[in-house]
């Protein structure tokens, strides 16, 4: 696992620093810039809209007495794009983007249950009850 993540962390800034040099050459700098920040914008603003509802849906769960497991794997895929929207990139904000849109949050959230089902399974996670 240390790997995979040390490897997209030294991939990750390659992938974009030659997509935006690509792009730039296609469209030139300033439109380059424009669409880096639009996007940015986009994205926030879609992350904003996003993570109230996901808010009010884990509030709601909380006050009938329901665990909110899957409006916090919301606020965490929302939180998460937020962050890639900032940065600077168009691969960070295909990224972004992807956890924004519910539709394709919902297959994210399917991998990342699996995910850790699967860890817990084979006692790598630990989950502590009281």
């Amino acid at each position: 696992m240390a790997r995979f993540l040390l490897v997209g962390l030294l991939l990750v800034p390659i992938i974009e620093i030659a997509g935006i040099w690509l792009v730039g050459r296609w469209l030139g700098f300033w439109p380059t810039l424009g669409l880096m920040l639009l996007t940015s914008l986009i994205g926030l603003w879609m992350a904003r809209r996003e993570g109230r509802q996901a808010w009010q849906v884990f509030n709601l769960q909380l006050n009938n007495h329901e665990v909110p497991t899957s409006s916090a794997i919301d606020g965490v895929c929302i939180l998460l794009a937020g962050l890639l929207l900032l940065a600077p990139g168009f691969l960070t904000d295909l990224i972004g983007f992807i956890l924004l849109i519910p539709f394709t949050r919902a297959y994210i959230k399917g991998f990342l249950r699996h995910f850790f089902q699967k860890m817990v399974a084979s006692g790598r996670f630990i989950v502590i009850r009281r």
